[in-house]
């Protein structure tokens, strides 16, 4: 059994037990999560659960994504500008899934 979770501006796909990182939110290592269900896989049973439904999760740790180098260039001018980006992420570990 698996199900579709909207965490911060993206749909992760999760199930009980998993560990995975999520884009960043305000809880503290420790803390409940609680992500709202989308759709839920039983199976081959593919469903939509009512409002309310929510997957549980325990917060692990606060870690940083991979490095993205940005880089400028025009030719023929000396233009070049380098800049780097590392997104930060929430990872967190799914408990239960709750479909009403």
């Amino acid at each position: 059994m698996y199900a579709i979770v909207k965490a911060g501006a993206r749909q992760e796909r999760v199930s009980v037990g998993e560990v995975l990182d999520i884009d960043r939110v305000e809880a503290s290592v420790g803390a409940t999560l609680s992500l709202p269900l989308l759709l839920l896989v039983d199976g081959g049973k593919i469903s939509t659960p009512g409002a309310g439904s929510t997957v549980s999760a325990e917060v692990l740790d606060e870690v940083k994504g991979p490095k993205i180098d940005i880089l400028r260039y025009k030719s023929k001018t000396g233009y070049r500008r380098r800049q780097g980006f590392r997104a930060k992420k929430t990872r967190i570990k799914v408990t239960a899934i709750n479909s009403k």
